[in-house]
């Protein structure tokens, strides 16, 4: 396994990636597997004890290359668990195995991958779900447009933006109206690579993108690793109901959830104190609190309210599922042409 755990990182987002990084191996030793982490860092050139906040240690290794191999000084594993997105390239040393699995494969890293690849296949898993129920496919598949060819600090693309924002906000006023939805309709313009919650923006109004100032301009014009932004996916915004708390301590919260294979095992909470119910939570100030499934929730219960805890978790499973669906089929079809004719 080859973790990405830095020290850089500060309270939550340090907390919740080493209580993956201990219990990830611990599950797969559980399956008979022999587990070790190997680091990508260039300060790791010896074994090396990281202490985590509860207290617990983590014993990261430098990887070996030895010809079309990788692992460690007296270890060669079968396949390669990565925890690392690689948002700044793939490293020469994960490519070109020979005959060892690499999860995710590297066209699946943040330096080639793109949202909006992940939400057109959701969008054709979605509709065909929603056609076999029979329910408006709205109700699980959020509109979303892209825009190419997008320059913030030159002001290039500001157009296609402003058209697809316009476009985007028309579709949800629409639904809105159809479903006596009275809350003002939003997208949320992100950066078509990367993650963690940098180069996004929230727009009510088509104006808003218009005209950006130094400062906004400057926030969407990098993500992590300080890559530019050169592409963007205009995404629907969904008003977060879900609260965890009460009174002062009250937080506006999303669910996340966790899956093993296709089967729904748990999941938490982002939660931010300070944040409005159509406002990113991913910002500074979040915290996370488990999101403890009170029941397999396999099943609906017919008998209780479709918000009921046992609903609730249900439908986000759904979606979950689907998802993961949706990024199977993602892979398959932006995999490099050799290994789908590996696969035919």
């Amino acid at each position: 396994m080859v973790p990405h755990l830095s020290t850089a990182l500060k309270g939550p987002l340090l907390e919740i990636e080493s209580r993956f990084l201990e219990a990830l191996p611990e599950i797969l030793r559980l399956t008979g597997l022999e587990v070790r982490l190997g680091s990508l860092s260039p300060d790791v050139v010896k074994p090396t004890t990281v202490d985590l906040p509860d207290g617990s240690t983590l014993l990261l290794e430098p990887l070996l290359r030895r010809q079309n191999r990788l692992g460690l000084d007296d270890f060669d594993p079968c396949a390669i668990l990565l925890n690392n997105d690689l948002s700044s390239g793939i490293p020469a040393i994960l490519r070109d195995l020979d005959e060892q699995f690499v999860r995710p494969p590297l066209h699946a890293a943040w330096a080639v991958r793109r949202k909006s690849n992940h939400f057109a296949a959701y969008d054709e898993v979605a509709g065909d779900f929603a056609r076999l129920i029979g329910i408006d496919p709205w109700r699980i598949n959020p509109y979303f447009a892209v825009c190419e060819a997008v320059n913030f600090h030159e002001r290039q693309g500001e157009e296609c933006l402003a058209a697809n924002v316009d476009a985007v906000l028309g579709l949800i006023r629409e639904k809105y109206q159809e479903y006596a939805i009275y809350k003002t309709p939003y997208v949320v313009v992100k950066a078509d690579a990367g993650t963690y919650g940098m180069a996004v923006m929230t727009v009510k109004d088509t104006s808003q993108v218009v005209a950006l100032n130094r400062k906004q301009r400057n926030k969407m014009s990098v993500i992590k690793e300080g890559l530019a932004v050169s592409q963007v996916i205009i995404q629907e915004g969904v008003h977060t109901f879900e609260q965890v708390g009460s009174g002062d301590q009250a937080g506006v919260a999303e669910p996340v959830v966790y899956m093993i294979d296709r089967f729904v095992v748990g999941g938490f909470y982002r939660v931010h104190g300070s944040r409005g119910r159509d406002e990113s939570l991913n910002v500074p100030g979040m915290h996370f609190e488990p999101l403890a499934f009170e029941t397999s929730c396999s099943l609906p219960d017919q008998c209780q309210n479709p918000d009921a805890a046992p609903n609730r978790f249900y439908a986000y499973g759904v979606v979950a599922r689907l998802a993961q669906l949706a990024a199977a089929l993602e892979l398959e079809r932006t995999a490099p042409l050799e290994e789908q004719l590996a696969c035919a």
